[in-house]
């Protein structure tokens, strides 16, 4: 639920200085981007500081090296959040931190329906089923958006090849 609250927190707190600043200014993308790339930060930290054990305890029996997976994917939160910051790298860190989540779920159901955790105690509410998939689809949501609005974007500013752009270039028939 951690993860959640700093995503709402960032995007409301920018979008209203956003707003208070410049009352013009729209900045609903730039909020969720923070929100974002501020929620993988703290996600990713928690692979090496705090939640480690915890999180090596998700890894599926199947997957080898749990320790290195945690790392591995911590690494990757910490590059994608970076990445959604910087202008080239944008559409290609919301993608793959999309996909992130996507090979990530299966840790997420094992958590829910072992009870795994490093604890040892019974799960939390927000450790079952039903609500840490509500939350990685809320996750899943936002990246694709990121995704969604920099492609859109990006076709928005590559000159179109109409009939009327091609006269310009060659002249008329």
């Amino acid at each position: 639920m951690t993860p959640l609250a700093f995503l709402l927190m960032t995007a409301i707190v920018v979008h209203l200085a956003g707003r208070t600043l410049k009352p013009s200014w729209r900045p609903r993308k730039i909020a969720v981007r923070a929100g974002v790339a501020l929620m993988f930060i703290v996600t990713g930290s928690s692979h090496f500081i705090g939640m480690r054990a915890e999180l090596i305890s998700m890894v599926p029996p199947a997957l080898p090296a749990p320790e290195l997976l945690v790392t591995i994917t911590g690494v990757l939160e910490l590059a994608g959040a970076l990445g959604l910051l910087w202008a080239p790298t944008r559409a290609w860190a919301a993608a793959g931190l999309s996909l992130m989540l996507i090979a990530m779920f299966p840790a997420n159901i094992y958590k829910a329906l072992s009870g795994s955790g490093a604890t040892g105690t019974d799960l939390a509410w927000d450790d079952t089923l039903l609500p840490r998939t509500v939350l990685q689809l809320v996750f899943l949501a936002s990246t694709s958006a990121l995704l969604l609005w920099d492609l859109r974007a990006r076709r928005r500013a590559r000159p179109s090849n109409t009939k009327s752009q091609l006269y310009k270039t060659i002249g008329p028939e």
